[in-house]
């Protein structure tokens, strides 16, 4: 099988977390990869969809596809499978306000494909309204170098742990308050954030890890307690919860909010906690702050849901699904 995989930016987490960590896995099944980043140009982006003809299948990451993308896309395609895992239909900064732009380019592109590829049930009822043909397939998570036999030596603090994006951090600035009351009643914890940003609090100390691919996931397991706070809207309740998977396989017991695929992801009392207000997040991270058994217990339950999202298990399922699909 030969397979074209647009994306529109390959530095993008979504492209490395649904894309590229399967490639190896495809290549294994005997499916001959090309990844292109789609042009900018209208002239350089019909070539690139002129070369379509040339492959068994087309797998379109993530872009909403103006009408003439859409028409020279489905001209040239044998299949056409749309993947995306974020609601894209809404607007991130504005979730309540209809967005007749952003839905139109979803409903265009959902339309014309042949099979769709969604995140997470939410997101597939978005785009079964267009289009029938709707697999729900997770994001996957490479477990296995989360696993580091001789774990350094811990010092007396105790690390809240938060990792993501710049655009996200502000879901985490929102729970300031509960970290500053945490900041009073505790004088050994720590407030890590790995990210390309940051922030201080008054009443709490904060470890600045610059975001990498080399070193993020010693950043995790090193720390005692992820965090993930989300506000609910129609935007946030698309999202695939990596960050979760990420606290999961680092064995880190997890505080959340109930939004999403976070209500899946941690079984609230046994892989962690969910906390709706701010008197419940202080209540759930001081319970965890004073229980050390509490935590490693959570970790290692959380540790073992997790094997189901590995890559090993979901590059599978990626594998049976383009075969269903250009059968």
């Amino acid at each position: 099988m030969r397979l074209l995989i647009i994306i529109s930016n390959p530095k993008r987490a979504s492209f490395r977390q649904r894309v590229a960590v399967h490639l190896d896995s495809l290549h294994a099944n005997g499916v001959d990869c090309k990844v292109a980043k789609l042009p900018s140009g209208p002239f350089t982006r019909r070539k690139l969809f002129q070369q379509a003809a040339d492959y068994d299948c087309v797998i379109l990451h993530k872009k909403a596809l103006n009408y003439l993308n859409a028409v020279w896309l489905r001209r040239y395609s044998k299949k056409i499978i749309y993947d995306f895992d974020d609601a894209i239909m809404y607007d991130a900064g504005n979730p309540d306000k209809p967005s007749l732009k952003r839905q139109k380019a979803f409903q265009r592109t959902v339309s014309l494909a042949d099979m769709v590829i969604a995140g997470n049930e939410y997101l597939a009822e978005h785009a079964m309204e267009f289009n029938k043909n709707v697999e729900v397939l997770p994001t996957g998570l490479d477990t296995k170098p989360y696993i580091i036999r001789n774990m350094p030596e811990k010092d007396n603090k105790i690390r809240l742990v938060w990792i993501g994006s710049r655009s996200t951090l502000r879901y985490l600035a929102e729970i300031k308050p509960v970290l500053e009351e945490i900041g009073l009643r505790f004088d050994n914890v720590v407030l890590r954030i790995i990210c390309d940003h940051f922030f201080d609090l008054h009443n709490m100390p904060v470890e600045k890890c610059e975001w990498s691919i080399k070193t993020q996931i010693s950043d995790l397991i090193t720390s005692d307690i992820g965090l993930a706070p989300l506000p609910d809207n129609r935007f946030t309740r698309g999202k695939c919860g990596f960050k979760i998977l990420q606290y999961a396989a680092a064995s880190l017991p997890i505080v959340t909010s109930p939004v999403g695929v976070n209500l899946e992801y941690v079984r609230d009392g046994m892989t962690g906690f969910q906390a709706s207000s701010s008197p419940e997040w202080i209540d759930k991270i001081t319970k965890l702050i004073k229980n050390a058994e509490l935590r490693k217990k959570m970790g290692t339950t959380g540790r073992v849901n997790v094997e189901k999202y590995d890559i090993d298990v979901i590059g599978k399922n990626l594998y049976k699904i383009l075969d269903k699909c250009v059968k």
